[in-house]
């Protein structure tokens, strides 16, 4: 798994954009106190239920993976200009 350039900052944009499409899909279920790990699951297993990603091996589903994969996710959808694709 190559790593992405501004992978972390990528991440963090993912679960902002995440947490959003999940409320326009009726789940309410985040809130301050739950952990990134929480979200970032939460928003992954979304994601490949509704077909925006492709589900990873389940040998291979870790937090590390997910991390990635929602890291990709918003890569693609971001602008080819976005400051965070540079």
């Amino acid at each position: 798994m190559k790593k992405l350039k501004n992978e972390s900052a990528l991440l963090k944009k993912a679960i902002q954009i995440g947490e959003t499409y999940a409320k326009n899909r009726g789940y309410s279920g985040f809130s301050a106190t739950n952990a990134a790990k929480e979200k970032i699951e939460a928003l992954y297993r979304l994601l490949v239920n509704d077909k925006l990603i492709h589900p990873l091996p389940a040998d291979q589903e870790d937090l590390l993976s997910m991390k990635h994969k929602l890291a990709l996710w918003i890569a693609k959808q971001l602008p080819d200009d976005h400051p965070l694709l540079k």
